[in-house]
């Protein structure tokens, strides 16, 4: 069960974009980028109050590979697994966030919340390959090294 703050952001979210079955993308949308995924329950809530089945809902909530219904952290980290990505080096790259963060293939996001690591098939900047983004900034020619560093400095940003 969500806090009850959930669901008064929600509906100032909804209000924003007016209670019509057109909004659901948008409002979904900023819900997300409130709590860095969709919570299932709001979805549920969100479907009620705009006038749509609970199974519409989920079912453009689940077309969509940007919405995620599990908790992210506070930096989300994309490694590009595209072909130029690929032959460039951007396995050495993701092995090395897995390990330094101590993730798995089924563990994605960090214990404190602050680190979730994905891959993605193409990030549309091949010529600066390998790439990633933190939080959609993009960090060109990377390296294990380099996205070490990069880590520390995500790190330093919370201490200050």
């Amino acid at each position: 069960m969500l806090e009850q703050s959930y669901y008064e952001k929600a509906d100032e979210i909804i209000a924003t974009h007016g209670k019509q079955q057109r909004a659901l993308i948008p409002i979904i949308q900023d819900i997300q980028n409130e709590y860095r995924y969709l919570p299932p329950e709001l979805l549920g809530y969100v479907a009620k109050e705009i006038g749509i089945t609970e199974a519409k809902a989920y079912s453009v909530a689940t077309f969509y590979e940007n919405f995620s219904f599990d908790p992210k952290g506070k930096y989300v980290i994309k490694v590009c697994d595209g072909t130029a990505c690929h032959v460039r080096k951007s396995i050495p790259i993701l092995d090395f966030l897995y390990k330094e963060l101590g993730l798995a293939k089924g563990k994605h996001t960090t214990a404190d919340m602050l680190f979730t690591v994905e891959t993605v098939s193409c990030l549309g900047a091949c010529g600066l390959a390998p790439v990633l983004t933190v939080n959609d900034k993009v960090y060109p020619a990377m390296t294990p090294e380099k996205t070490g560093v990069l880590l520390e400095e995500l790190r330093g940003e919370e201490e200050c």
